[in-house]
């Protein structure tokens, strides 16, 4: 990390990092470790939470803008982070909390079972050689995570650069019994909550297209996960 992202740790991170028991992993979460989200933003709200924040472009810019909302953010890059929270602190977005851990396990262990209103998970890696595809993040096992910590009716947002991944991600969540699709014809209109950041731009740029999908946990849909 550069100098200003060291300071921003030690000197913010007692403010937006959420302290969580870690397993064998640096970035593991030990299973019921679940937090209570009225004790870590201070009120009850609804929650929306970002899955691959990066350095937080998208999500700083919709805490600050929705005060009413309490927003988290999952990374695994410690530098990432330390961005996000620099420019939290600059925009004043005192709503959002992040934490460095594997996102499924956040998803399962950390966050108590149906507490979240909205999860984003905008251009995740696409793992785009061949060999790599199986280390996706979109498969059945995330579509039963998300739909385990998502409310009824909750919404699961999702975007992608690459085309073959924007149809896997569709397959997935097709043949997911806990979701229904919350949008009409073959993809989503692009989410108006998604701040346009240089990487969405770049992609734009060397003709990718951008493609938006949208997700609602149905109701009464929630499944105890298997040990």
């Amino acid at each position: 990390m550069s100098e200003a992202q060291e300071r921003a740790w030690s000197e913010l991170a007692r403010q937006y990092v959420v302290s969580v028991p870690r397993d064998v992993a640096a970035t593991s979460i030990l299973p019921d470790s679940a937090i209570d989200p009225v004790a870590v933003w201070g009120r009850a709200a609804p929650l929306v939470v970002e899955i691959g924040s990066g350095q937080g472009h998208a999500i700083v810019h919709a805490a600050s803008s929705h005060p009413e909302v309490d927003f988290l953010a999952i990374e695994v890059f410690k530098a990432g982070l330390a961005r996000t929270m620099l420019d939290a602190d600059r925009a004043g977005a005192r709503n959002l909390r992040l934490v460095e851990a594997n996102a499924p396990e956040v998803l399962e262990h950390l966050l108590p079972a149906a507490s979240v209103d909205e999860l984003w998970v905008f251009f995740p890696d696409p793992w785009h050689k061949k060999k790599h595809t199986k280390r996706r993040l979109v498969t059945a096992g995330f579509a039963d995570v998300a739909a385990r910590a998502l409310k009824d009716g909750g919404m699961l947002r999702l975007a992608t650069d690459w085309e073959d991944y924007a149809l896997q991600m569709r397959d997935v969540m097709d043949a997911a019994a806990a979701f229904e699709r919350a949008y009409e014809g073959q993809w989503a209109p692009r989410f108006d909550g998604r701040v346009l950041t240089a990487f969405e731009r770049k992609g734009a740029r060397v003709g990718r297209d951008i493609r938006d999908l949208a997700y609602r946990r149905v109701n009464g849909a929630l499944r105890p996960l298997e040990d």
